[in-house]
């Protein structure tokens, strides 16, 4: 298990090198220095860049107003992971990555509006929920009580590896007859797709008993093997891999495996 829990450690640690710039056509009452931060891959935007907007109101005209982020004019969804973000649209970049802050003209037709950390609970809550209806029939989420929950949600929000997993460790559970989730949770995104994303049932055995892969569900979903990369937390794993270990180890914390599909380096 030594291994497993260095997986699992090592995802959850995982940071990108971010460099954030104020848009040019701010009011501001001086100009305004670049704020860099290392942000953390499992955790969303709204949680992690109160030290961002504290830097740039100092130089507004404006008091606290909605903050939201682009990236090379492509609005930021704040209840997509931040490594999510990151590997679908800023994969094949120089770090650090450079995202630009907005304070006014606010993109309604992008962004869901986010006025506080509450909303963010509620979205990840609601995944994890969503997740565990996928693997265990909602079981294990209706057995837990209402602090279980909250342990879960402390975690990610102030960062606690241990915290968490002391929780989500009875979410990646289960006997050794069934040989693994009921369907494994997992949401695949495409920049080229006018869908948000893929997600479907799909199980992590066949029918005959044998273990299904990476590659067999992109095999499912892209029949037409276009060149792409695949992405998880930033690395490509072999298509071999296993969907149960991959469901297992390198889920985010709201229980989903984030796969992001991106064009295949030129160079």
């Amino acid at each position: 298990m030594a291994d497993d829990k260095d997986v699992l450690r090592d995802v959850w640690f995982g940071r990108i090198p971010t460099c954030f710039t104020l848009n040019p056509d701010e009011a501001t009452e001086r100009e305004a220095e670049p704020y860099y931060l290392l942000l953390p891959r499992v955790s969303y935007l709204p949680l992690v860049t109160d030290k961002v907007k504290k830097h740039f109101l100092k130089v507004m005209k404006a008091e606290d107003v909605e903050m939201w982020f682009e990236y090379e004019g492509t609005p930021l969804k704040w209840h997509y992971p931040v490594g999510v973000l990151f590997d679908l649209h800023a994969s094949n970049t120089v770090l650090p990555w450079s995202i630009t802050v907005h304070f006014k003209s606010f993109p309604d037709q992008d962004l869901l509006h986010c006025p506080s950390n509450s909303v963010v609970e509620a979205h990840f809550m609601s995944s994890i929920k969503e997740a565990d209806a996928l693997k265990h029939k909602s079981q294990v989420i209706n057995d837990m009580q209402k602090k279980d929950h909250k342990q879960l949600w402390m975690g990610l929000q102030n960062d606690k590896f241990d915290q968490f997993w002391a929780m989500n460790r009875k979410l990646m559970e289960y006997s050794t007859e069934e040989g693994g989730f009921r369907y494994i949770p997992f949401r695949i995104y495409q920049t080229s797709s006018d869908r948000p994303f893929i997600q479907k049932l799909f199980r992590p055995v066949s029918p005959e008993g044998s273990a299904h892969t990476l590659g067999d569900l992109l095999n499912e979903m892209y029949p037409d093997k276009k060149r792409y990369q695949v992405l998880i937390h930033g690395i490509e794993p072999l298509l071999e891999t296993p969907l149960q270990w991959l469901s297992e180890h390198l889920s985010h914390p709201d229980n989903f495996l984030h796969i992001c599909v991106v064009p295949a380096p030129t160079d």
